[in-house]
Formats: structure tokens, sequence, C-alpha cells
């Protein structure tokens, strides 16, 4: 069976297009304009003038629904699967936080378990791990207690033993980590800059070892710094200056306000953005006090101002945003017109998770990841491979 979505506004990377329809079979796309025919044996989602976008696509999210990956578990992995695909995300690259070795080995190996069966509904784009190799002073809500320089012995073991590691985020001045950088990119593994003390030249040599990414612009790094009378450009002055360099905005409205929102897309441009949520476990839930990494043993959270803290007010502690939230304050707050909101929601993020041939727009021969929302950005249905979840 085909079926056609109609009466729509569809968002293509050339504009949006009034009175447009979308018809998909066997979960990719094949045709799509304005008022495509209907036959009789077609099914028809006609959605009264509402917005036909790509799903969204997260590639730092760290748990939601009440579950934290770091839980390690099936039911906490389907759990934060469900939370984020009712508000239209499509793809995610499930994110670790800084821990010891055997707790990242058990969340790739529940990674890979839950890959394999291919049931979850959301697409999975490969595991990105956040840490442990940070500057301590730029730690924000990572657990201090496992904080350490990169270890050879340590990733190659979990890199050896585990095919499912699309990214892996550093602080590119540590000792070793240029040399993890060259071995990472190797395998086809992205490097990116986050939780960082580094200054331009760092970045600039963190660049000539595989280092293309730059995690949550602003959060846990230097803007302009002195080191005795002079200054010296940050990693934020760096991801301006490098046009190359990629770079992730939590724009949940809290993390940045939107002035430098504003600044970001004015520099950077939607090729070179994605938004991610960072979102930890409160995500679509109603609670006030939480954990962020494993309940047993994580860091205690409050959630306060539409937004997650440490108890003594010091850091964020990731957010509570789903990506829907995202596009709202881009293209409401921000002022930022829909079709690039979308291309930093959809776009970037396939092309830099290197699945842009397959995801990321609204084209023939594309998988049909589609996430219709109104003029509000509430989410009224979420289509994952042709298959309707919500």
């Amino acid at each position: 069976m085909k079926t056609i979505i109609t009466n729509g506004q569809l968002i293509t990377e050339n504009g949006i297009i009034p009175n447009g329809a979308v018809l998909y079979e066997n979960g990719r796309i094949r045709a799509l304009g304005n008022h495509l025919p209907v036959n009789a044996a077609d099914e028809v989602i006609d959605v009264r003038g509402n917005y036909i976008s790509p799903g969204f696509i997260d590639l730092h999210v760290h748990g939601g629904g009440g579950y934290d990956f770091m839980d390690g578990t099936k039911a906490a992995f389907e759990g934060i699967f469900r939370a984020h695909m009712k508000h239209g995300t499509t793809s995610m690259m499930p994110t670790t936080l800084t821990s010891t070795k055997e707790e990242i080995h058990k969340v790739l190996d529940c990674y890979e378990e839950i890959a394999r069966l291919h049931g979850t509904g959301c697409n999975l784009l490969g595991v990105h791990i956040e840490g442990p190799y940070f500057a301590m002073n730029h730690r924000g809500a990572q657990d201090p207690r496992f904080i350490r320089n990169p270890e050879p012995a340590e990733y190659r073991d979990i890199l050896a033993k585990h095919s499912c590691i699309r990214r892996w985020s550093i602080a590119p001045e540590l000792e070793g980590a240029l040399e993890m950088g060259d071995h990472l990119s190797s395998l086809g593994i992205i490097p990116s800059i986050a939780h960082t003390d580094a200054v331009y030249d760092d970045v600039v040599e963190a660049m000539k070892h595989g280092y293309s990414l730059v995690t949550h612009l602003y959060s846990a790094m230097n803007g302009v710094i002195r080191r005795g009378a002079y200054r010296f450009a940050g990693t934020v002055e760096s991801a301006f200056l490098i046009d190359e360099l990629d770079v992730e905005i939590i724009a949940d409205g809290k993390h940045l306000p939107i002035p430098l929102l504003q600044l970001i897309f004015k520099i950077k441009g939607a090729e070179r953005i994605a938004l991610v949520t960072d979102a930890m476990r409160a995500a679509d839930t109603n609670v006030t006090r939480t954990v962020l990494g494993k309940m047993d043993d994580g860091l205690p959270v409050i959630i306060e101002d539409d937004v997650a803290k440490l108890p003594d007010k010091s850091s964020f502690a990731g957010s509570i945003a789903t990506a829907d939230r995202l596009v709202r304050v881009m293209w409401k707050d921000a002022g930022i017109n829909l079709p690039d909101v979308i291309k930093m929601m959809c776009t970037t993020p396939a092309r830099i998770a290197g699945v842009a041939k397959t995801k990321g727009s609204l084209a023939i021969g594309k998988d049909a990841d589609i996430t219709i929302f109104d003029d509000t950005v509430t989410v009224q249905q979420v289509i994952i491979g042709g298959s309707q979840l919500y």
C-alpha cells in the first residue's frame, strides 16, 4: 500500500511548499510536491495545513521519561526512545556520561543488543561517548570522580570490543588526546571537542588530528581568556573563526540566551549547526528532583526554571528539552526562518552522523522518517520508516 500525506506545508531543503504532499511506500519516499494524485487503494493522511518535516535527529541525548542510558537496561533504552519519539525525534545518538570503563562497556553492550533486535522504532545512529577525558575545571555536571586523561589501553579496549561507537567527546588539550583523535579518525569515529580548556592554537592542532565538531558550544569551555597580561581566543572564538568546524548547541532557551543563539546562527549558518537536546532523565516528566547518570550512583539534580541544575546551582546538569522545544525556541523566540531551523534539526545532524543519503531531508529515495507539527510546534504525528508511531 502507498501512503500519501496531503494538505500540508512541506518543508524541503529549498523552502516550504504550500499545499504539499509526500507519497511513501515500503518505508521510502517515492514522490513529493503539490497535489499528488491519489488512487483509491492509497492510504491518505490529511494533515490539515500542518507542517510536514523530516524526522528530527538528536545527536546528543542522555535520557528522558525517567530513564538514563547509563542505567544500561533494555527498559531504560526503550523508555527514552518513547519519551523522545512522541516529541518528533526519529533518529538519535544515545550518549554516555563520565564513568568507569566497566559502566561504559555495560551501556555499549546494551545498545548493541537493542540494535540487533531492530524493534525500537527510533533509528539508532551509534553511540556518543561523552568523557571521561575532560578538563576538570570545565567538568560542569560530569562526575569528578571519573575524570582523567586519555588512557590508550582503556579506550583501545573499548573500541576493540564495540563497533557501535560513532563519536567521542574529549578535551583535546589533554596529554594523549591528539593521539586518541588519530586513532578514532582511523576507525571512522568523530572526535569532538568538549569540556575543554583549549585555546585557539589547541583547537587548530586538534583539527589536524581529526577533531571536527564542538560539543554543546559555549557550555563547558572557554571564551576569551587572559593568561597574565595576554588575551587568548578560546574554544568559542575558535569555533567561530574556523569555518570547517561543526558545532552543536543546546537550544532550549536556558543554556544559551536568545542573543547567543542568534549570534551562533549568524556566524556559523545552518549548514554547520546541529541542534541537540542534551536531555537527561527528567525530560518528558514532571519531577523536580532526580539523578544525572545511573539512578543508584549518579549526581543529585534539581529541576528548576524549566532546566536541570546541580543542587548548589553552580552548573546546569543537562537539559529537560525535547526536540520540538529546540525547534520552537529557534523559530518562535530567536526568529530564525523555519527551513533553516529544520536544517539544523535534521539535515546538518544527518550529515555529521554520516546518514545524509537516507535521512535528514524530505527527498525521493530517502527514508520515510517524517514529523508533522502545528504552528506552535506541537507534534501531531511521527512516522519512522513508513510506520506511524504517534
